[in-house]
Parts: structure tokens; sequence; C-alpha cells
């Protein structure tokens, strides 16, 4: 490969990466976002393109990492995890040795559904799903074998309002 198809590689990358999001494809990812399992044709139809371009502009969408992946939704109460937990920590300890502790312990473990630096008196919240109280204790012993917290609380989901993965576009 010469230097020259190199540097059009990459440019196309580039390319495509700061491309705009036009209406159609903003529709697309509606349609996507609504039901990613739906077929090209059903997708196409919706927003007035054909099977193959609708196929073009997705590929375009996740070459660009907007479409990141593609998932099922399931629904944690029929599976046994009906207790949603908001966990707030609060540490005295800032140092990048301690943020990468506390990253791979959180990241290892598939009850933590999310974990946010926060700004403000809360330095960290904690979204997880577990059975009940005893499995929020067990992920709460877990958590603290792992890593060094200096203050942390829960607060339980009484009643889900809203919840969604649907982005406002």
């Amino acid at each position: 490969m010469s230097f020259f198809e190199v540097e059009f590689v990459n440019i196309s990358r580039i390319f495509v990466t700061m491309r705009d999001i036009d209406a159609i494809d903003r529709r697309i990812l509606v349609e996507l976002q609504r039901d990613a399992d739906q077929s090209l044709e059903v997708i196409g139809e919706k927003v007035g393109l054909s099977r193959n371009a609708c196929w073009r502009r997705i590929g375009a969408l996740e070459k660009a990492g907007v479409i990141k992946q593609r998932v099922t939704i399931l629904d944690a109460e029929k599976l046994g995890l009906g207790l949603t937990v908001f966990i707030q920590v609060r540490t005295s300890a800032h140092a990048s040795g301690w943020l990468k502790s506390f990253s791979d312990a959180t990241r290892n473990m598939p009850e933590i559904l999310g974990v946010y630096r926060m700004s403000g008196d809360l330095d960290y919240l904690i979204r997880a799903k577990v059975a009940d109280m005893a499995g929020y204790d067990r992920l709460y012993q877990s958590l603290i074998s792992k890593v060094a917290l200096s203050d942390v609380s829960a607060s339980f989901v009484m009643e889900e309002i809203k919840e969604t993965t649907v982005l406002p576009l």
C-alpha cells in the first residue's frame, strides 16, 4: 500500500466520522431505536429509501460510531433482578491509582449497569440491578472489598416511572 493509499483511507475515515447526520439518517436512527430487528425493506419504506440505500447509510452510521451496538432489552423483573439501586459514593482518594482500581472493580461487576463521575458533593453515582436487599448487600460487600471508599449510601427504586434507551432525535 502506497503513502497515497494510506492517506486516502485515513481521510475517508475522518470524513465518515465527521459527516453530518441529515434528516433521513435521523429517521433511520429513530426507527432503529424503536426496533432494531426491523428489516431493511421496512426501514427503507418508512424513511423513503431503497433497501440498499438504507443499508449503506446504516453501515456508514455504524462505521462512524453513531450506532455503537445492537442489543436486546430484557425484562429485569422477569429475570429475578427486580431491585434497582443507585449507590452514591464519596471518596477522599482522587489519585489515578485509586480511580483505576475503582474503574476495574465496577467494570467487572455484572450487577453494575452504569458508573458516573459527578460534579458537586457526590463523587460517583452507580446504577445497579439486583434481586433483593440480600443481593445488594453482596454487591456492597464485594465492592468495598475491592476498593477503599470513604462514604457509601444507597437509594432503592420504589417505582420506575420512566426508563428508556431512546435518545431524543
